[in-house]
């Protein structure tokens, strides 16, 4: 818990002690002035029970209500905290009190290396995560926190999937154990559905489901364009974007979210003009600068996508799968002994960490080499490859399409869909609500 002057930070809650307002991610949230006043007479009081006579003499300035109002006003409280009203406690005869948990410290720290989107930042977050866990196993949040973690790994390519998503799942499960299916809980399992099984209409009735229910989460808007551009939906992946856009203009990843609709649709030139949006607002976010790389080099101009390669390289070094791209660079000016020696490099790393399968058939296919190309792939299904999730659509594939064997593939990835897919009772639970 933070304390300033005049505000205060509880958890994911910014109380305004002056003004009476509540905000939880930026957003004011309806809570009347008397429940403010008992929120911040609990606030003041934390960790300590508050009995009736102090509440009224410090939250209704010693007008005389009954114990009945005072109940009533601080379940409005409860309410409004959501999934965190279970910070209040009560006792009879004793009082209320206000206790945040022992791993809001630590979750706060793994939140924070999560934001930095990189390798290394990911290992801290669920080392953090992981000590949160441990510290307190009641707060949802440490879990929700490795879900999270599992799954933007998978999603950046920087793991292997079929390790990722059991660990996802597992934290899953906790987190949902331990408080009502929130709409962000709800959210990564609909990511899920997209990304580790390609069930891709349930991940689409799930996310229209959380943004209804929660239109302010930002998040809901860049998954939902992402599983639309791997259906093929280009307009509906746009559509959500600008539904994004109007809750929060700066959110990081949409504009390299849009960058990749743009490259999938096959709309380069505006791909490029979102790219420099997205490198110049948010310099950072690896995958804006990659696929800016990537429109520029299916644009014709390699040089320049070659050196936005490694530039990405050098700020986001956990990413290896980017120089396989550096790699197709090199065989499209003619320097294909360099461009073997990137990919003998990418073998060497295989040997101890994960690297795609799909971008060495990329490779293989850049090179001339076909019939190298085609058992990476298979590689790349037996491995979940998050990337042939974007069969249909991904450019990178367009020469591999006219063989035979891509169609058998095709099919393949499909097909293996439901063996991803949890057991009846655990589908039950998790999407109970």
């Amino acid at each position: 818990m933070r304390v300033s002057v005049q505000e205060v930070e509880v958890g994911p809650f910014l109380v305004d002690l002056t003004s009476g307002r509540l905000l939880r991610e930026g957003i004011e949230l309806g809570l009347r002035p008397q429940a403010c006043r008992v929120l911040k007479t609990l606030i003041q009081n934390r960790g300590q029970y508050v009995d009736y006579g102090h509440m009224i003499a410090e939250a209704w300035s010693g007008i005389v209500v009954s114990p009945h109002t005072v109940d009533v006003t601080v379940g409005e409280v409860k309410k409004v905290l959501g999934e965190f009203g279970s910070w209040i406690t009560h006792r009879p005869k004793v009082g209320y009190r206000l206790e945040v948990p022992k791993s809001e410290d630590l979750i706060r720290k793994g939140w924070h290396f999560w934001n930095f989107r990189t390798r290394e930042g990911f290992d801290k977050a669920i080392a953090s995560f992981q000590q949160a866990a441990r510290e307190d196993g009641t707060d949802f949040r440490a879990y929700e926190g490795l879900a999270a973690s599992y799954l933007t790994l998978g999603t950046y390519g920087m793991g292997a999937p079929r390790q990722l998503y059991p660990l996802f799942m597992d934290a899953y499960s906790r987190a949902t154990a331990l408080t009502e299916g929130t709409p962000e809980l709800r959210s990564h399992r609909a990511h899920a559905l997209h990304m580790f099984e390609r069930r891709f209409a349930l991940a689409e009735s799930q996310l229209l489901e959380v943004e209804r229910e929660k239109p302010t989460l930002t998040r809901v808007y860049q998954l939902l364009a992402m599983l639309y551009v791997s259906m093929g939906r280009f307009d509906d992946a746009i559509a959500s974007l600008d539904r994004g856009y109007k809750v929060d203009p700066l959110w990081p990843v949409l504009p390299a979210v849009e960058l990749s609709v743009r490259f999938f649709a096959r709309d380069f030139e505006a791909a490029i003009e979102c790219g420099r949006k997205s490198v110049e607002l948010h310099p950072y976010v690896p995958v804006g600068r990659f696929f800016y790389a990537l429109s520029l080099e299916y644009s014709g101009r390699v040089e320049e996508a070659l050196r936005e390669y490694r530039m990405g390289f050098i700020l986001s070094p956990g990413f290896v799968w980017p120089r396989a791209l550096e790699a197709i660079c090199l065989t499209k000016i003619g320097k294909h002994s360099e461009a073997k020696a990137l990919l003998s490099e990418l073998e060497t790393i295989r040997l101890t960490e994960y690297v795609d399968a799909c971008y060495f058939a990329f490779v293989y296919e850049a090179l001339g080499m076909r019939d190298r190309a085609f058992p990476e792939l298979e590689r790349a299904r037996a491995e979940n490859s998050i990337t042939l999730g974007l069969i249909d659509v991904d450019p990178r594939m367009d020469s591999l399409r006219e063989d035979v064997r891509f169609l058998h593939l095709r099919k393949q990835v499909f097909s293996q869909a439901e063996s991803f897919s949890p057991s009846d009772s655990s589908q039950k639970r998790l999407t109970r609500a």
